[in-house]
């Protein structure tokens, strides 16, 4: 302790630099932009946002017995919350977000960014300290290049990822420990927070901390060779501690995961071959979304030192080969697409690409800070001559750049890059001629390095702003208090477990947000078998089932899938649904037809196939099997265009085209139907082609009431109200935000709400009455025959069922949802989560931290034999 102690006060200043300048530089940004923590900004589309807010929600349930762990509700209708938290939550800054009120998110969220930022730097001047041997001021310039670099601070809204570019250096600074001095405490402990920290980072830098240890190794060999088996022991106990989180998340990932992306071709899209230059300019964001190029830069300066490093004659040529073969690997990476995919374990990333890219800046960081410490009075000829040389490159570089390829590289960032060239150059010039003392050309120094990264990092913010918007941190907070209030109503008024949706959301994840069960989701962790099931019910995930949306389909799947409760700022216009409250601008609405979590039905159910793209004859065909009955629930009827705005109309035969024709102005058709009595009404939209619709919506008008909707990823059926009488009526719908939408023709579908109310009265006398808690269902069900009890649980390997004290098989009724078979008689049911591999995955965490240490303590006894 007092060795810490000493070490700390000798070297606060630069600790505290190391820090603070990039936490301040994040914040300052921020703040001048106008989207500061308490302004206008919060990542609300985010599903990073979301999950530490569920956090918040899961833990405080957690300590109050209300919530496992191991499983939420609050995620779509039912989530692995272990495998989630494996890739979103593991980090050791989540509990901060539990010292904010949940609607505070926006800000909590902003302090965790800023300190994880903050603690990168800190963490490379640790590893810069005790590995580069230049001034300290030197090591905080190179940790400030680190945690600004433009990878970090382009993809800052990705807040689970900050916590690599914390243990990334550490982990390098532990393999040199090992190396060095036989010590492998640093490398286990960093490997193992990584690991646990966040799984898919960790991935790569595992990858590449191999790579560079027995690069070192082959660079050493005599000494190097004896640390292999050590090296190796070191990272298969982190990595087996960390299976308490990898193993369950592998599982799942397997069970719900999507395929590995296939090989159609060798080069990468976009790339090219001055991508170089281009991203190693201050300022340069082209996107985060598809057709992007690698985020690099870490520096105009460390580039001059990388150059320096291999020019100079200091450095011996085995060293500089070494590393060249990693510059190499990464560079090469970018542009091959079977290394790409490598990188990204065998899987396409969706946008964010080349999300190893911050790899290629540390290692660019390292060799400028092995250059740096070669660098002597007799060696600024040589280095000044690079600066030269690196103007020149930059300037016909970007006199050979193509602009119709990179039509984002402006004037600006070449001449400031230049600017900034001429300012190193000047400032070692006067150095060497001594007209700057090195404490004066050390702070100047630090100063401009500084003032780089702040104007890169000013450019990769207003590159998300324009790329991404930043959401007003009002979109939250203001709606927060009224809809909490009637999503805590409801919970009062419920009489078990229920869900809920918000018609008018805030985000895909409010059920996260406002912790309820709802449908809607957006998480790269998903349950795939639900999913994929629902949207065969008209719940549109389409592809990887990335996105699953409430709005837009019948109230058929309301009841199944217990929706109890609506909030809507508007009247929901819906058979069954009754207003039981309000605040503010919300009203929360009951659905007397829900149906509870399980239910008995004949098991021939189980066997009905259900179509891709059928939606409205699967939930025919499914609630008929469920039942016994026959009834026919849905009828189209034809539409008459009574007029339009703006619109030019064409009837292909099977499909309507509706053009601008005025740019950017609404697309406004209006129709009229007419319905019969007892009918619910929606407007059938299924586009002709998903992939033209890009971010285009549409608003509906009927009754005096509008509802607007994103139309790629939201169901097909738009809600024109619930009719007692036969009714001819008009309703509008305006598109925006393409200049033209294609639709098989548009039609009115009815749900005849008599059959819809006897399916309804049917299935809930063959209700089952369990009560759920934490991560277990209960009841007892008394049957005459033998019955299928069907759940709306999504099916996951973790659940196990019990049926009078005796394990009985988990069945995937229709590939999504837990079912089991039930005999006749009393059956009492238990139905119990737990992530699969979690306990084989916990001995692994107990045996290897406890093998690692004592092996630790093996190896000092050895030692003081020794002596």
């Amino acid at each position: 302790m007092q060795q810490i102690r000493t070490f700390i006060n000798e070297n606060k200043r630069y600790l505290l630099a190391s820090f603070l300048i990039p936490f301040g530089i994040m914040a300052l940004i921020y703040l001048t932009m106008g989207i500061y923590p308490g302004s206008s900004r919060s990542v609300l589309a985010s599903d990073a946002f979301s999950q530490f807010s569920n956090f918040h929600a899961s833990f405080r349930n957690a300590m109050l017995g209300k919530q496992s762990f191991f499983y939420t509700w609050n995620a779509s209708i039912g989530l692995n919350y272990w495998a989630l938290i494996s890739y979103y939550l593991g980090g050791f800054f989540t509990p901060i977000v539990l010292l904010f009120p949940n609607q505070l998110m926006p800000d909590a969220l902003y302090v965790i960014t800023l300190l994880k930022i903050g603690s990168a730097g800190l963490a490379f001047w640790f590893y810069a300290k005790h590995t580069f041997k230049i001034g300290p001021w030197n090591h905080v310039a190179l940790a400030v290049c680190y945690a600004l670099m433009s990878f970090v601070t382009a993809h800052s809204e990705l807040v689970m990822w900050l916590d690599a570019f914390i243990y990334l250096p550490l982990v390098i600074w532990g393999i040199n420990r090992l190396l060095e001095k036989q010590k492998p405490t640093l490398l286990f402990v960093s490997y193992l927070l990584l690991f646990l920290s966040n799984y898919y980072m960790g991935f790569m830098i595992g990858v590449f901390s191999f790579l560079y240890f027995f690069l070192r190794v082959f660079g050493q060999w005599e000494t190097g060779k004896k640390q292999i088996l050590p090296y190796l022991g070191t990272s298969l106990l982190a990595g087996g501690a960390s299976m308490v989180m990898i193993l369950p998340m592998f599982l799942d990932l397997r069970s719900n995961g999507e395929a590995l992306s296939e090989i159609t071709k060798f080069k990468t899209e976009a790339t090219g071959a001055l991508d170089f230059f281009v991203k190693n300019m201050i300022g340069v964001y082209d996107t985060t979304k598809y057709g992007s190029i690698p985020f690099i830069y870490a520096g105009i300066l460390p580039l001059v030192f990388v150059l320096f490093y291999f020019f100079t004659k200091q450095v011996a040529l085995k060293d500089k080969l070494l590393h060249l073969v990693l510059f190499v690997v990464l560079i090469a990476s970018f542009y091959i697409v079977p290394l790409n995919l490598f990188w990204h374990g065998m899987h396409a990333p969706n946008m964010f690409l080349f999300r190893y890219a911050f790899l290629l800046s540390f290692l660019l960081l390292m060799l400028a800070g092995y250059g740096w410490e070669q660098l002597t009075k007799d060696d600024h000829g040589l280095f000044l001559g690079l600066i030269l040389t690196l103007i020149i490159a930059f300037s016909v570089a970007y006199g050979l750049i193509p602009k119709e390829q990179y039509t984002y590289l402006n004037v600006q960032s070449f001449l400031v890059t230049i600017v900034f060239l001429i300012v190193y150059l000047l400032l070692f010039s006067l150095y060497q001629l001594k007209l700057f003392t090195l404490k004066r050309f050390t702070v100047f120094l630090l100063l401009f390095v500084s003032c780089e990264m702040a104007l890169n990092t000013h450019g990769m913010l207003m590159g998300i702003l324009n790329d991404w918007n930043y959401a007003s941190r009002s979109l939250y907070t203001a709606p927060h208090k009224p809809i909490k209030t009637l999503v805590n109503q409801a919970k009062s008024d419920a009489d078990g477990f229920h869900r809920l949706e918000n018609l008018d959301p805030i985000s895909a994840n409010d059920s996260i947000n406002y912790d309820y069960s709802g449908v809607g989701l957006f998480s790269s962790i998903r349950n795939r078998n639900a999913s994929g099931l629902l949207n065969k019910l008209g719940f549109r995930s389409r592809g990887t089932n990335l996105n699953i949306r409430y709005p837009n389909n019948t109230l058929l799947m309301d009841s199944l899938l217990g929706i109890e409760y609506n909030i809507s700022k508007t009247d929901v216009q819906k058979y069954g649904f009754n207003r039981i409250s309000e605040k503010d601008n919300y009203a929360l609405y009951k659905n007397d037809y829900a149906l509870p979590i399980a239910f008995l039905a004949p098991k021939e159910s189980t066997k009905v196939q259900l179509t891709e793209n059928d939606n409205l004859g699967n939930q025919t065909a499914l609630f008929n099997s469920l039942t016994g009955l026959n009834e026919t629930f849905f009828q189209f009827h034809p539409i008459t265009v009574v007029s339009n705005k703006n619109t030019t109309i064409s009837d292909s035969g099977t499909n309507t085209t509706f053009t601008e024709i005025e740019p950017n102005i609404a697309k406004e058709i209006t129709w009229e139907v007419t319905v019969p009595a007892q009918s619910q009404a929606y407007l059938s939209l299924y586009p002709s082609d998903f992939g033209k619709l890009k971010s285009s919506n549409v608003t509906i008008t009927v009754n005096g009431e509008q509802r607007k909707t994103q139309i790629n990823i939201n169901g097909q059926y738009y809600n024109l109200g619930y009719y007692p009488e036969e009714t001819t009526f008009q309703f509008t719908a305006s598109f925006y935000g393409t200049p033209e939408v294609s639709f098989q023709n548009p039609q009115v579908l009815t749900l005849d709400t008599e059959a819809y109310s006897r399916t309804m009265n049917q299935l809930q006398k063959q209700s089952a009455d369990l009560t759920v808690s934490n991560r277990k269902v209960k009841g007892s069900v008394d049957v005459e025959a033998a019955q299928q009890l069907v759940t709306t649980i999504p099916y996951d390997k973790g659940w196990s069922a019990k049926v009078n004290g005796k394990k009985v098989a988990i069945e995937a009724f229709q590939g999504g949802f837990v079912s089991i078979p039930l005999e006749a008689g009393t059956n009492k049911i238990v139905l119990s989560f737990l992530p699969q591999g979690f306990l084989i995955g916990l001995f692994l965490f107990i045996s290897c931290i406890a093998l690692f240490i004592f092996w630790q303590r093996w190896q000092r006894q050895k030692e003081l034999k020794k002596d």
